[in-house]
């Protein structure tokens, strides 16, 4: 496929850049930086701004497409990554702004470009907890995507934002849109670097239900639903199979959830669900922590 991606040069967007183009797809990469990524082409902009938006929507990604004398080719599918990453980068205002407005554009364009795959990220935030002032309790366990989503900050208030923006470019286009709600991305030299403090302080994870997603596997579920097809609207929570500390399910509800209703769950099974993705879209993920480090 050829794919647009924006955001390919953060954390989350360079590995999931990276395993597009192991799969065979032309990447090209839309960012106010370059990735500098062999194999994925870089062109710089600004999402927020519509003129320049619709420009990559309908550019040659390099040099050797202009050799077959056959104009611009069009993209197969537009993943959009981009964004202020989380509260307390900028004000809360311009947070909101850059994140709605920039998904407004990508979304509009791409639809008026004739694409008719789009894949966004959501985030955990969207549930109220992760950014919370205070402690938030979710409404029961694990926490799936029926769950209500009634954030109070701005960078989750502009992912809710979002989701109502695809739902209804959805409706009126008929074309699949589907939103990842990502769980706090982990880089592979960081089960190294951090998961030794999660291991021995617990509370440190308190705030991501406990979970994460290797940036691979957040590859591998972009990959799932750019092979999926017909399902409309949908999200889906993107987390690995387990908890990130040692403490098994039974000791995570004793110690931190006292009165959140919990279902039948596994031992180490994670709270913040994945079943759907795996049901609808084949999620599999295939690294944890336990594989890098003795649990």
């Amino acid at each position: 496929m050829r794919i647009l991606f924006t955001g390919g040069s953060g954390k989350a967007g360079r590995h999931a850049c990276a395993y597009l183009r192991d799969q065979g797809h032309r990447v090209v990469n839309f960012d106010r930086v370059p990735l500098g990524m062999e194999g994925v082409d870089d062109r710089l902009g600004d999402m927020t701004d519509l003129g320049q938006v619709y420009d990559v929507m309908n550019s040659y990604a390099g040099f050797d497409e202009l050799v077959p004398g056959t104009g611009v080719p069009s993209f197969d599918a537009v993943v959009h990554f981009a964004a202020v990453p989380r509260i307390l980068v900028t004000g809360d205002a311009e947070c909101y702004r850059t994140n709605t407005l920039g998904t407004y554009n990508v979304i509009d364009a791409a639809l008026k470009m004739g694409v008719r795959k789009i894949i966004f990220a959501s985030s955990e935030t969207t549930y109220g907890i992760c950014f919370a002032d205070g402690e938030r309790k979710p409404d029961y366990l694990p926490l799936d995507e029926e769950h209500p989503v009634i954030p109070e900050d701005s960078y989750a208030m502009s992912k809710v934002c979002n989701e109502v923006t695809a739902r209804s470019f959805q409706r009126r286009s008929g074309a699949d849109i589907y939103g990842l709600r990502i769980n706090n991305v982990i880089e592979p030299h960081e089960y190294e670097t951090d998961f030794p403090a999660y291991i021995y302080n617990p509370d440190l994870r308190l705030r991501n239900f406990f979970a994460y997603i290797d940036a691979r596997d957040l590859g591998q579920m972009v990959q799932c639903c750019l092979d999926t097809d017909g399902l409309g609207f949908e999200v889906f929570n993107v987390a690995n199979d387990d908890h990130s500390v040692a403490l098994d399910t039974d000791a995570l509800v004793a110690r931190y959830y006292d009165g959140v209703p919990v279902a039948d769950m596994g031992v180490r099974e994670t709270f913040y669900s994945n079943a759907k993705a795996k049901q609808l879209v084949g999620f599999a993920p295939q690294h944890n922590w336990g594989m890098y480090l003795k649990r």
